[in-house]
């Protein structure tokens, strides 16, 4: 895919990436490091808890999805980071052997009124498995650097 600007965005446009799978190491390696809660690292015990098995942490499945987007070259000259993220909803866990394909849809334009070289765009997130069932979705307002600055 072509790289974007700024002003090559439109509102209601999508990106849809590759998927990633997600496997009983990865899931576990991830939350040792950054959730070690045990429904994401013990699977015995997570078959005894509220999801009847092992699931992957929210926090990588965020990741992931913004990874699956990123893959979409999308956003890889004009990606200037992000001030926050908004509405945050976990719909679905993710196990062991799923498939996450992330999406970023265009909500809003922001042209920024202080600085002429970028504006925000309002991405929408979702994070959806192998079957289409949404697992995650969230808004980020992300910086992006315009091709050509207005004088």
């Amino acid at each position: 895919m072509t790289a974007y600007f700024f002003e090559d965005f439109k509102i209601g446009e999508r990106f849809k990436g590759k998927g990633i799978t997600f496997t009983e190491a990865n899931i576990i390696d991830f939350a040792l490091q950054y959730d070690p809660q045990p429904i994401h690292i013990d699977a015995h015990a997570s078959e005894s808890g509220a999801f009847g098995g092992l699931i992957a942490s929210g926090l990588q499945t965020i990741a992931l999805t913004f990874r699956s987007f990123w893959d979409t070259g999308v956003m890889s000259e004009c990606g200037m980071g992000a001030p926050g993220m908004d509405k945050v909803i976990w719909h679905t866990p993710l196990r062991p052997g799923d498939t996450l394909y992330g999406t970023g849809e265009v909500l809003e334009l922001i042209p920024s009124k202080s600085r002429n070289d970028r504006g925000i765009i309002r991405m929408r997130y979702t994070g959806e498995n192998q079957k289409g069932e949404l697992v995650v979705t969230l808004e980020i307002p992300q910086i992006m650097r315009k091709r050509q600055v207005a004088e």
